[in-house]
């Protein structure tokens, strides 16, 4: 079957009906990386069709946020998809996802408040009603996200489970460069001494972890490992580090197998995010 490239719910609900057996979803922003591709390589492999979208979601942006420059390429987006065996992809513009007098919105109330919801108050309802609609106009059997994102993947959770969304949540594993790099879309703005800066994510998550690994589990001595990490390079400053329960994201004095290892740090102007959980 060839992709369909579809712009409107309309077209896309006309479609999905024609579409018989399970249908994979993987909801993106667009500036397609391996992530992403391991996402609807994941879906193509368990479900009978896979649709993915390609909305860089307005309302999942603070003020003075990267909206105006997220990188957008959708030719490079489609030629990246071609291969993979994808039924749908759906390309809505704004004004498509919210028309005029758009006024309803979708709140995951104490897991969306933490970490990335105290520097950034209304992401996490941009997010938990894009992803709703997407689900709405999909009508998904699976939905596929990955562990990077690791708050939105709570929060996602929350929401299908409160909100009865008859599909099932799967997290796949973080995609990383050879030097332990988390791979995002916003990696494009890194370049020479940001670039290898921006390493120092993933070593602060495991000169924790090599502690845990090595007997400690006191909380706060992790979270110090972290921040000690992040303070040693130069062009990073770090928003915040945490060790907390995976599931509502409530801080730990002591860890165990399982807590949910996380920080938010600027190299420059550039805020990235990783994350890790302990085994």
């Amino acid at each position: 079957m060839q992709t369909k490239i579809l712009y409107t719910v309309q077209d896309l609900r006309r479609v999905r009906i024609s579409l018989n057996g399970t249908l994979g979803l993987a909801p993106t922003m667009g500036a397609l990386h391996g992530g992403h591709l391991s996402l609807i390589s994941r879906a193509r492999a368990e479900c009978d069709h896979v649709g993915v979208s390609i909305f860089v979601n307005p309302t999942q942006f603070g003020p003075g946020e990267d909206f105006s420059r997220y990188p957008r390429d959708l030719d490079r987006d489609l030629r990246l998809l071609e291969p993979l065996g994808v039924d749908v992809v759906w390309v809505p513009s704004p004004e498509e996802m919210y028309p005029g007098g758009f006024q309803t919105w979708v709140a995951v109330e104490n897991v969306s408040a933490p970490l990335e919801g105290a520097y950034r108050p209304a992401h996490f309802r941009g997010v938990a009603t894009v992803v709703a609609k997407l689900f709405n106009a999909f009508t998904p059997a699976r939905a596929y996200f990955g562990q990077k994102d690791a708050q939105q993947v709570v929060v996602i959770k929350r929401m299908a489970k409160d909100l009865n969304f008859p599909v099932e949540i799967v997290v796949c594993p973080t995609v990383r460069e050879p030097d332990g790099l988390a791979m995002s879309s916003r990696n494009s703005y890194l370049s020479g001494d940001a670039r290898r800066a921006a390493t120092v994510l993933y070593r602060a998550l495991g000169a924790a972890k090599n502690q845990f690994d090595a007997g400690e589990r006191n909380a706060g001595v992790l979270r110090a490992t972290m921040l000690a990490t992040v303070a040693d390079e130069p062009l990073a400053r770090a928003d915040y580090v945490s060790a907390a329960e995976p599931d509502t994201l409530e801080e730990l004095d002591r860890v165990r197998e399982g807590t949910l290892l996380s920080l938010a740090v600027r190299i420059g102007k550039v805020r990235l995010i990783d994350n890790l959980i302990l085994r």
